[in-house]
């Protein structure tokens, strides 16, 4: 029988008490993705469905969700991030989260401020009530609560919240998200599209991006969610180069087998055009915030995640972006309304 340790007397001892260490969750769990039916979210539900999670999927829209996850073996609940109920009831009884709802673009009862920030922080709030612990952010590279554009604002303050939480967090932290039906490429393709012989660029298309395929930001977070040495670290993920928006635009072209002549116009000059559309159009290609953004650098310059995690990502190249040659100029125009 051992020996059962003496009680000693004294001064309590001054070295702090350590903290308990993470738990390595490798599938077989159940995790909460919200912001499922996006682009990230359902490219996100099957990188974890095929690693042998059970996924609980929370949506706002039935028909998004029906089209973007069918064929995929989640439980769909149905509901606002901004209701308490909805959020309370859907972290009950999982073993993470995977918070990935975001908006880039705001309509009249979606502000950055109300689904960014205050929604995450609802999230981490339930989740530490249900006793999660395992919690992965999708921020936003470049995003800070100090940022003067309202968008990286956003994110920024969501950012600070779930760091300043005392759960098992990974922030990501993705530079331009690519894949089909995102909100980006497949905008500059659109475009392409609506302007048959020319195509404006804003501010001559100097500012850099680094885009990252969806497929490759799916298996960075199955991976972030399943790694112990994950908990309490931020990433940046941006793909293998860093690319002008001009020269993302010429690749775009080159995947589409289209010619334009391409128009540098200053983004002051677009500006009125753009709040104009905004006025107009239900679904704007771009509001007057996202324009400003694109003439700011979005580049990554840690790539850790990808030697820390073992993973290749996959190049913009026009080879990987073929599926823009189904968009036709119908598509595009009714994109809009």
């Amino acid at each position: 029988m051992e020996e059962m340790p003496m009680a000693t007397t004294g001064s309590p001892s001054t070295e702090p008490t350590p903290e308990p260490a993470p738990a390595v969750l490798a599938g077989k769990g159940v995790v909460l993705v919200t912001g499922a039916a996006g682009l990230v979210g359902s490219h996100t539900c099957r990188e974890l469905v095929r690693r042998g999670w059970t996924v609980r999927a929370i949506v706002r829209s039935p028909t998004k969700a029906e089209r973007r996850l069918a064929g995929v073996p989640v439980d769909i609940v149905l509901g606002d991030l901004r209701s308490s109920d909805t959020v309370r009831a859907a972290v009950r009884g999982v073993d993470a989260v995977v918070h990935l709802a975001a908006i880039a673009i705001e309509k009249r009862d979606e502000s950055y401020e109300d689904v960014n920030a205050a929604a995450t922080i609802a999230v981490l709030d339930a989740a530490r009530t249900a006793g999660v612990r395992r919690f992965v952010q999708m921020s936003q590279n470049g995003a800070s609560s100090a940022s003067p554009y309202r968008f990286l604002r956003s994110k920024g303050a969501a950012q600070d919240a779930v760091v300043a939480s005392d759960l098992e967090w990974t922030v990501l932290r993705p530079s331009v998200i690519v894949g089909p039906e995102d909100e980006f490429v497949t905008v500059l393709a659109r475009l392409v599209r609506l302007s048959p012989l020319v195509y404006p660029v804003p501010g001559g298309g100097t500012a850099k991006f680094q885009p990252v395929a969806v497929d490759d930001v799916a298996r960075v977070i199955a991976v972030a969610l399943e790694r112990a040495d994950s908990v309490r670290q931020t990433y940046p993920v941006g793909g293998p180069a860093a690319l002008t928006l001009k020269q993302m635009i010429e690749r775009v072209l080159l995947a589409m087998h289209e010619r334009r002549v391409l128009i540098p116009v200053p983004v002051a000059l677009l500006h009125p055009v753009i709040a104009a559309a905004q006025h107009v159009l239900p679904h704007p290609p771009v509001t007057t915030s996202l324009l400003e953004l694109l003439a700011i650098d979005n580049t990554v310059g840690d790539m850790r995640v990808w030697t820390t995690f073992g993973l290749v990502p996959a190049p913009f190249a026009p080879e990987e972006l073929t599926y823009l040659q189904n968009i036709t100029a119908r598509e595009a125009w009714n994109s809009l309304w």
